[in-house]
């Protein structure tokens, strides 16, 4: 039912990102215009949904929830970094296949997915995963992309949704409760999360010329790799590394971090290697593809766990 429920969900985020491409196809707009969607997103739509996760009630057993989603995310990405630098060098991966292959794009399609499926009570357990990829993205992913061996502190703890988790969990733990109006404009806000991402990826594709897709070689390779191979693993470990004992809910949390793993490559290591000048083309052609293929792969995984 939830692989239903979720196939149902992808489906119409695949619509709005066609309704994207059409506003790049017809001429409404430009795909540049995207630019200021993506920032309102990042700056405001993002920050809402984050702070809004965390107005609930403080229990043990969400503590103890919260806890369990870190440290699985945290085991997650050291496998998937551990296993791409030796495959890296097996294979000869260039540093966008490298980080296109760890992170998914979970920032902007986690939250609205598992809005759907669980319900809004079950965000606040995604904070665990989005944590972790942002410190590790601005981190490990940067120093891939750009070679470089030096971390950016300041970087990781001035991003606005480090920020945002970081008072969350300040307001969970004190028990600071948002006014209704503003809680209400806080939901409001958030809810458009997935739509905006949507329409910014669509209108990236509106741009593109899809044939171009075919001239990489290894595109579909790293595609598999993005979206199957490393949610299969994944799961292997998901389900038998004995984590989910951990709390009453361990099961619901782990297929939340699953949910994150399974998603599409990262939109963000797009813009670092369009900003670096290290392959922004062929980082967003593995975008493209992941997020195309997505709507079958993520439900035909999640099948596979339940199993």
């Amino acid at each position: 039912m939830i692989a239903v429920i979720l196939a149902k969900k992808i489906l119409s985020l695949f619509l709005i990102m066609v309704m994207g491409a059409a506003l790049v196809k017809t001429r409404v707009l430009k795909a540049e215009d995207s630019r200021s969607i993506s920032i309102i997103t990042l700056y405001l739509v993002m920050p809402c949904v984050i702070l809004s996760s965390f107005q609930v009630e403080y229990t043990a057993e969400i503590r103890d929830g919260l806890i369990l989603s870190l440290i699985a995310a945290v085991l997650v990405h050291v496998i998937l970094i551990a296993l791409t630098e030796v495959l890296g060098r097996l294979f000869h991966w260039d540093p966008v296949e490298k980080a296109s292959a760890i992170y998914s794009n979970a920032g902007n399609l986690i939250i609205p997915i598992v809005t759907s499926l669980l319900g809004k009570e079950w965000i606040i357990y995604t904070s665990g995963f989005m944590s972790v990829q942002l410190i590790l993205l601005w981190s490990h992913g940067k120093m891939v992309i750009c070679g470089e061996k030096k971390i950016e502190v300041k970087k990781i703890l001035t991003n606005v949704n480090m920020i945002s988790i970081f008072a969350g969990i300040l307001m969970f733990i004190c028990r600071i409760r948002l006014p209704f109006v503003l809680q209400d404009s806080v939901d409001t806000v958030g809810s458009m999360v997935g739509p905006a991402a949507m329409i910014v990826t669509g209108m990236l594709i509106g741009n593109m010329d899809l044939k171009k897709l075919t001239s990489y070689r290894r595109l579909w390779v790293m595609t598999g790799v993005r979206l199957i191979a490393y949610p299969l693993l994944n799961i292997l470990f998901l389900k038998f590394s004995g984590l989910a004992g951990m709390v009453p809910a361990g099961q619901t949390i782990l297929l939340i971090t699953l949910l994150a793993t399974i998603t599409p490559s990262a939109s963000t290591i797009t813009q670092m290697a369009q900003v670096y000048g290290k392959g922004a083309d062929y980082a967003s052609a593995i975008n493209v593809a992941t997020t195309l293929l997505c709507i079958v792969t993520m439900p035909l995984m999640v099948m596979v766990y339940q199993m």
